[in-house]
């Protein structure tokens, strides 16, 4: 028994993050295999989808301001993320988003529990995707993901990070507060761009080569 605990023994050292990454990672992977009995990804949407993801992982660097308990406002660093699903409806904007969240957690980790690094990472992100219902109407559709990812977040403030909230201010008022203060900003750039025109063009043109 001891050689056999011994071969195992490396296990023990993985944190308990690293254990849920693996856990979202696994999700995902099923996700996929199950969804795609319904809805096939092309060569494109997939290509599309990377690119996206490269590029809002790329902007995510560029941090304006950084919240004291994790969120930071960025250059519209989910603009591509709203553009693809805008491209290629919920599904595939879901899953896309899914995988950024996945990439926000290496990249910027903020994590308590188990619980919270699913709410704040794959699904916040992964709610973004819900844009993708709105194909006929992009600034409607970043307002709709935005709003989905708040409300991920904010049930994440007022479950593990009430603590934080000042005295005498409810928790909701405090997790409410705290998230708009930073993702509504990074929403507002996202919807006002959605507005010009020549981006405007270039998202419906590469829409129509979907």
């Amino acid at each position: 028994m001891s050689y056999i605990a011994s071969i195992f023994k490396d296990f023990a050292k993985l944190k308990w993050y690293s254990l849920a990454i693996v856990a979202v990672l696994i999700f995902i992977s099923i996700f996929l295999y199950f969804a795609q009995k319904r809805q096939k990804f092309t060569t494109k949407a997939l290509v599309y989808g990377g690119v996206a993801i490269s590029l809002s992982f790329i902007l995510s660097f560029i941090k304006l301001y950084r919240m004291p308990q994790g969120g930071s406002i960025t250059p519209a660093s989910m603009l591509p993320l709203f553009a693809y699903a805008y491209m290629f409806g919920p599904f595939a904007g879901i899953v896309a988003g899914m995988a950024y969240g996945i990439l926000q957690l290496i990249q910027d980790p903020y994590v308590v529990h188990w619980a919270q690094l699913l709410l704040d990472y794959p699904l916040a992100f992964g709610a973004l995707g819900l844009s993708g219902f709105f194909k006929k109407n992009l600034p409607l559709g970043i307002l709709t993901g935005g709003f989905g990812r708040f409300v991920f977040h904010f049930i994440s403030g007022v479950v593990f990070f009430a603590s934080y909230a000042p005295k005498g201010t409810s928790p909701l008022v405090y997790s409410a507060i705290y998230n708009a203060t930073y993702l509504g900003p990074d929403l507002a750039v996202c919807f006002v761009l959605a507005f010009i025109p020549g981006l405007r063009s270039a998202i419906e043109r590469l829409k129509s080569q979907a």
